[in-house]
């Protein structure tokens, strides 16, 4: 697969040998660095109660605006026949797939990283994971409609192995479910005019790459609402619009063989 690369200066893919990095099962080339390190105004409250102010007014705005959906739910039908896992990194969540599932389009994404087992897939505001650029102006941009980017972390281990058993859960899929998640990965990443995929950075860690994304991220579409979007285009019933992790993982965690327990019929937000 041909790739393309972003404009934005000092921003290329970095070929080499196709060696593998040991750290937590996470796929390196070398000779690539890793040296990648990865509100209050105006006087008249305290910072503490226009934080709380503000957070009040977020979540009501929230609740007033998002929908209990934004990607139809499409019932895979057939038995299971492959899982995927759902990975939480703090407030951030990724879908993880294994290499061997991942159909010919969104394996060669991870072209160049040999022994590559699972390929794990975020979302997030482009300007903020790309660049790294953190500041309150940054984050207050976030709120609306801006550019995103997919990052992609190919692992040698197993998701659990990288990021610890108990930020990862299993779920089953059938054919049907794992080729909607398939289309869907490849609908999220942002292609040229000759249908290759557009390449931002390379990651924050070893094996990482950031990728253009074909949507947009806001205050009602973030990282997480795009896991959930991922998990219901494998016919996953997860609650649609879902904005935090933790809904995410309690959504996942009650599709598991040892959770019985009924879905509610919209998102929850824990505050």
């Amino acid at each position: 697969m041909r790739v393309s690369h972003s404009s934005q200066p000092g921003i290329d893919r970095v070929s080499g040998d196709k060696g593998i990095g040991a750290k937590r099962g996470l796929l390196r080339k070398p000779g690539v660095s890793q040296d990648r390190r990865s509100v209050c105004w105006r006087r008249p409250l305290p910072c503490s109660s226009l934080l709380r102010i503000g957070r009040s007014c977020v979540i009501a705005w929230v609740a007033a605006l998002a929908a209990c959906s934004t990607v139809p739910l499409m019932p895979a039908a057939g038995p299971v026949t492959t899982t995927i896992v759902v990975a939480r990194r703090a407030w951030h969540t990724d879908v993880c797939v294994r290499n061997e599932d991942a159909g010919p389009w969104v394996s060669a994404l991870a072209q160049g990283f040999e022994g590559a087992r699972f390929l794990c897939f975020g979302f997030g505001e482009r300007q903020y994971v790309v660049t790294r650029e953190h500041g309150v102006l940054t984050a207050l941009s976030a709120l609306f409609p801006s550019e995103a980017a997919i990052l992609m972390t190919v692992l040698r281990d197993s998701p659990g192995a990288a990021f610890g058993s108990s930020s990862v859960i299993t779920l089953g899929v059938s054919d049907a479910g794992l080729a909607g998640l398939r289309r869907f990965l490849q609908r999220s990443v942002q292609t040229d005019a000759a249908g290759g995929p557009v390449q931002l950075a390379e990651g924050p860690y070893p094996g990482s790459v950031f990728f253009a994304a074909t949507g947009t991220y806001d205050a009602l579409h973030t990282c997480n609402t795009w896991t959930s979007d991922a998990l219901r285009s494998a016919g996953l019933p997860v609650r649609g619009a879902i904005l935090f992790a933790r809904d995410v993982m309690d959504d996942a965690r009650q599709l598991t063989p040892e959770s019985a327990a009924p879905l509610p019929t919209c998102r929850t937000l824990h505050h």
